[in-house]
């Protein structure tokens, strides 16, 4: 192969490599907004939601939480913590803010490990966050809704 035609291969193969390695970064960009999604059904009276913020390309904020069908939130339910502390080992202020604290470091709904007493929730929270990512990446601040396993 003379070089001219060496060069022209090279070339192709690293234009290539930049226009495909460029569709990669536009298809993970998250458009700012505010996104929001929750489980379909309420789980033992309660129904989980996650909210992010996204600037700048980055998610910024996520609270995680549940809410009864009269709106009061799960983690200001002492009675409830209490009881679920002594029962799992932990309560919704600490596993919310675990999976909340994990998503926002991450930047991802990949790898987020589960909290030991409450795994449910944390398949909900995986489920929620990559419906999350999916409609950050879209622009799309329609209100999400997950299906709850029955």
């Amino acid at each position: 192969m003379n070089q001219r035609k060496r060069f022209i291969m090279i070339f192709l193969v690293l234009m290539t490599m930049f226009s495909v390695s460029g569709c990669k970064k536009e298809e993970s960009r998250l458009e700012d907004g505010f996104y929001t999604v929750e489980m379909s059904d309420y789980i033992n009276g309660w129904k989980e939601f996650v909210t992010i913020r996204v600037s700048g390309n980055k998610i910024v904020t996520v609270e995680y939480n549940a809410k009864n069908s009269s709106g009061f939130i799960k983690s200001w339910d002492i009675p409830y913590m209490r009881n679920m502390l002594d029962k799992k080992g932990t309560y919704p202020n600490r596993y919310t803010r675990t999976y909340a604290a994990n998503f926002l470091a991450s930047q991802s709904d990949k790898g987020i490990d589960a909290v030991s007493g409450a795994s449910v929730s944390g398949g909900n929270f995986q489920k929620m966050a990559s419906l999350l990512m999916e409609k950050a990446r879209k622009g799309d601040d329609s209100l999400g809704i997950v299906e709850t396993d029955h």
